[in-house]
């Protein structure tokens, strides 16, 4: 590794992207996720990212009723 380097021509940027969305994680308590799993092994999607959605929708519609 140099002591100096030299930066006169850097380009600030050159490589840079813009993320198109940004996915935050989101972890489940493990009492939730099997109950979650369990359910979604016998429903017709067997996604549990698509149940969770579907719930959160719901409970979002309740509460801008509530508002």
């Amino acid at each position: 590794m140099r002591k100096e380097y030299d930066f006169r021509r850097a380009v600030q940027g050159k490589f840079y992207r813009p993320a198109r969305e940004l996915q935050i994680p989101i972890y489940l308590d493990r009492d939730v996720a099997g109950r979650l799993s369990r359910r979604v092994g016998k429903g017709p999607s067997r996604d549990v990212s698509v149940v969770v959605n579907r719930i959160l929708r719901k409970e979002l519609k309740v509460l801008d009723a509530l508002s």
